[in-house]
């Protein structure tokens, strides 16, 4: 018989795991968040009397961020100043506590200020050092800046997001948050195999890469088809109908992915010889014929009716469906309220309570909430500097006085 385990089912899965976080902007900070969401100890670590860029990011009232105390909420913030020596010997001291370091700056910035890799692994052999660059850690790219515009041009999404050549980016900063959660990923596999052999790693995400991943069908159109693909609309380029329509009062998706749903919705629409056109009788005629020939016929029906009227009818034939909300509508959604994804946070840098997006991992048993709200700059100095470090009031006095803190 097996070793009856015993556990507490409400300890988030990270808890007790120690993060230095020196990233700034979106992609470290969003990676961050995800680890102190589930229980991570995350330190965040800025500049004295400058901080984060994304301090200054709208929404900003009265000069401060909103966007910040979203993007950084659960961690504890420290300043400390790495182009002087002092500050490096309390860096070192740091890193030799830690379980992980997180930075995206300019590839070579660690290593001029003298606290690279190299230099961190030999003070701890255990250490998982996670950077996000723009383009990789070596080639001609590497040592350029990048922002999430440009990595999604240069990826290759905005050259098949749009309308015919009106290319255009995906509204969201989809560069900056799928790298995020690469790499919030990539050290929980780094986590796990070191419980089991004691090996520290170094993690490397580029913005580059993860735009290139998620490209969907596009590489093998390419590589195995030999397409390049090209802006499609809302419509996808392998499935239809799977796109937006006209209805009376908005609009809609509607995702055939089968010709089972297709003939169920040609049911819907009371056209039942539509499954049986040679136009739209496999996915691929409906492929060939989808802009010019079934689309038309959709919304010619579409338009007719009100968005209630089409889900309670496409819906209720088991066919998926969603109609295309904005923000207000989902801030608003009774199903974003039931599963928890608006969090409360009671800000006093802010001076008031803020209202941001929950997390999407649901660890069943632990707490749905978040513990602690977005650090002042430096608001935990002294107390990380006291137990982490042991020092004491003198010292810490001192090194603020001169400017390490």
């Amino acid at each position: 018989m097996s070793e009856k385990i015993t556990h507490d089912i409400t300890e988030k899965p990270l808890s007790g795991v120690v993060v230095l976080d020196l990233s700034q902007a979106y992609a470290g900070p969003f990676c961050t968040m995800h680890m102190a969401d589930m229980g991570a100890t995350v330190i965040k670590l800025e500049v004295p009397g400058k901080g984060d860029q994304s301090r200054t990011w709208a929404p900003v009232k009265n000069g401060k961020s909103g966007y910040f105390s979203y993007i950084n909420r659960n961690k504890f913030g420290l300043s400390l100043n790495l182009k002087s020596e002092e500050g490096k010997e309390l860096f070192k001291k740091l890193v030799a506590k830690a379980d992980v370091l997180v930075e995206n700056f300019r590839v070579g910035t660690m290593e001029k200020l003298g606290v690279g890799y190299d230099v961190l692994k030999e003070i701890n052999p255990k250490l998982i050092y996670a950077q996000i660059t723009g383009f990789g850690l070596e080639g001609e790219l590497a040592s350029r800046p990048c922002y999430d515009p440009v990595a999604q041009a240069m990826g290759g999404i905005m050259s098949i997001t749009g309308f015919g050549d009106q290319y255009t980016k995906v509204g969201p900063a989809i560069g900056d948050s799928f790298s995020g959660t690469y790499m919030s990923a990539a050290i929980a596999m780094a986590l796990f195999q070191r419980e089991r052999t004691g090996m520290g790693r170094r993690i490397d995400v580029s913005m580059l890469d993860t735009i290139f991943s998620i490209l969907d069908s596009a590489v093998v159109e390419y590589t195995y088809g030999g397409n390049v693909s090209k802006p499609n609309g809302n419509a996808d380029l392998s499935i239809s109908p799977f796109d937006s329509f006209k209805a009376k009062d908005g609009m809609f998706i509607l995702a055939c992915g089968s010709d089972k749903f297709f003939r169920s919705f040609c049911e819907v629409m009371g056209q039942p010889e539509l499954a049986e056109d040679p136009r739209f009788v496999t996915n691929s005629d409906r492929v060939a014929n989808h802009n010019t020939q079934l689309k038309p016929i959709i919304e010619a029906w579409s338009v007719q009716h009100t968005l209630d009227e089409l889900e309670e009818a496409i819906v209720g034939a088991g066919i998926p469906f969603g109609r295309i909300q904005n923000v207000k509508d989902l801030c608003e959604m009774e199903t974003i309220k039931q599963r928890n994804m608006l969090w409360e946070i009671d800000d006093p840098f802010l001076g008031e309570t803020i209202t941001v997006p929950g997390t999407p991992i649901k660890m069943h048993g632990c707490e749905d909430a978040p513990e602690r709200p977005a650090p002042m700059l430096g608001q935990h100095t002294n107390e990380i500097l006291k137990e982490n470090l042991g020092l004491s009031d003198e010292e810490i006095a001192e090194l603020k006085k001169n400017g390490i803190i």
